[in-house]
C-alpha cells in the first residue's frame, strides 16, 4: 500500500527537478537555449517571407494572365454571337461586376442583351409556395407551348419566365407577344407594396431573346451539406435552366467555382441533364467570363459542354462563329 512517505519522495523528486531546470536554464545552458529559440524564430521568419515573396509572385502571374486574356477578348470574340439577343437571368442577387462582365463580353462577342432578370426568394420562399402554386395556374393559359400537366410548379414558372423574355411576333419579330408581355408583368409585378414580385427587371423588356444566360448566385462562404429546403431551391433553379435550354436556341449556366454544393455540380450529377445543358464555372474571373459568349455560341450551334478549370471540365470551348439570324417577318394567312 502507499503511504504517505511516498507521496513526500514523489513532491520531494518534482521540485528537484524543477529547480535543476531553473538552475541549468539560468546558467549552463542559457545561452544555448536562447541562441536555439533564436534560430527558431529567424528560420520561421524566413520561411513566411519566402512563402510571401512565392505569393506576391503567383498573384502576379495571376494578373497578368487576366490581362492578357482581356486584351484578347475582343479577338478572341469578335463576330461570334452577330446580333443574337440575350437575356441575362440571374438565380438570385449576384456581384454587379459580374453581371457588367457578362454583358461587356456578350457585347464584343457582337451579341445584344435584351434584359437583365432576378429571381427574388419569392420565387423559391416555402411560406410563399401556396401563392405561387395559385400564380401559375393563372400563368398557364399564356404558355404556348405549355409544359405537361403533371411537370410542376417550378417547371410552369421557368416556362413563363422564358416565355415571357423570348416569345416574339411572327410578323413582327423584333417585338414580343402580347402574352409575354403579360406572362412577364404577372411575374415582376405584386398585389401590395408591402409583397415581393417573383422577379425584378432591370429595364421594361420590349425585344424578345434568341437565347438566355442563367447566372447562379455565389454560394455562402459556409455552404455545407445542402438541406432539403436548398434541395428545394436547387429543383427550382434548374427548371429555370432547362426551360431556357429547352424554349430558345441555347441556353448557359455561368457559375461561380464548381464546388461539390454548386449548381453546375448538380447538373453534371445527372447524366440525362449533363448531356443537355451546358455550363460555364468561375465566371467571377476574366476567364470564366469570356468563356460565355463561346459557350453559348457553341450551344447554339449544337455543342454541349462544361467549361472552367477541373479534371471533368473543358478549359475552354470551341470558338464558332454563328450567321446572323434571319429575322424575316412571317405573314400569317387568314387560315392559319
Amino acid at each position: 500500500m502507499i503511504d504517505f512517505r511516498y507521496h513526500v519522495v514523489s513532491l520531494i523528486s518534482v521540485f528537484l527537478a524543477l529547480a535543476v531546470g531553473i538552475a541549468l536554464g539560468a546558467g549552463p545552458l542559457k545561452e544555448t537555449i536562447g541562441d536555439t529559440l533564436t534560430g527558431q524564430v529567424e528560420q520561421l521568419r524566413s520561411e513566411k517571407d519566402a512563402l510571401r515573396t512565392e505569393l506576391d509572385d503567383a498573384n502576379a502571374r495571376v494578373a497578368a494572365g487576366d490581362a492578357y486574356i482581356d486584351a484578347s477578348a475582343p479577338t478572341m470574340l469578335a463576330g461570334v454571337m452577330p446580333e443574337r439577343r440575350v437575356a441575362v437571368v440571374a438565380l438570385g442577387e449576384v456581384d454587379a461586376a459580374t453581371l457588367e462582365a457578362l454583358d461587356q463580353r456578350l457585347d464584343q462577342a457582337g451579341a445584344v442583351v435584351t434584359a437583365h432578370v432576378t429571381l427574388t426568394e419569392a420565387w423559391t420562399s416555402a411560406a410563399l409556395r401556396d401563392y405561387r402554386q395559385a400564380l401559375a395556374g393563372s400563368l398557364v393559359q399564356y404558355l404556348q407551348p405549355a409544359p405537361d400537366a403533371s411537370a410542376g410548379l417550378e417547371v410552369e414558372l421557368g416556362y413563363a419566365l422564358v416565355q415571357g423574355l423570348t416569345a416574339e411576333q411572327p410578323e413582327n419579330p423584333d417585338a414580343l407577344t402580347a402574352d409575354a408581355g403579360s406572362l412577364l408583368a404577372v411575374l415582376s409585378s405584386t398585389d401590395s407594396d408591402d409583397d415581393e414580385p417573383l422577379v425584378t427587371l432591370a429595364d421594361p423588356v420590349t425585344t424578345p431573346a434568341d437565347a438566355v444566360v442563367v447566372v447562379a448566385p455565389p454560394l455562402e462562404p459556409d455552404a455545407a451539406t445542402p438541406s432539403p429546403a436548398d434541395e428545394q431551391v436547387r429543383t427550382a433553379q434548374l427548371a429555370v435552366v432547362t426551360a431556357a435550354q429547352q424554349l430558345t436556341d441555347g441556353a448557359v449556366l455561368a457559375d461561380g467555382p464548381p464546388v461539390p454544393e454548386s449548381l453546375t455540380r448538380a447538373v453534371m450529377a445527372d447524366d440525362a441533364t449533363a448531356a443537355r445543358i451546358t455550363t460555364v464555372s468561375d465566371v467571377q474571373l476574366v476567364s470564366g467570363a469570356v468563356s460565355v459568349p463561346l459557350a453559348l455560341a457553341s450551344r447554339i450551334d449544337g455543342t454541349n459542354g462544361h467549361y472552367g478549370s477541373g479534371n471533368d471540365l473543358t478549359v475552354m470551348p470551341p470558338r464558332v462563329q454563328l450567321p446572323v439570324p434571319d429575322r424575316t417577318p412571317v405573314t400569317q394567312t387568314q387560315g392559319d
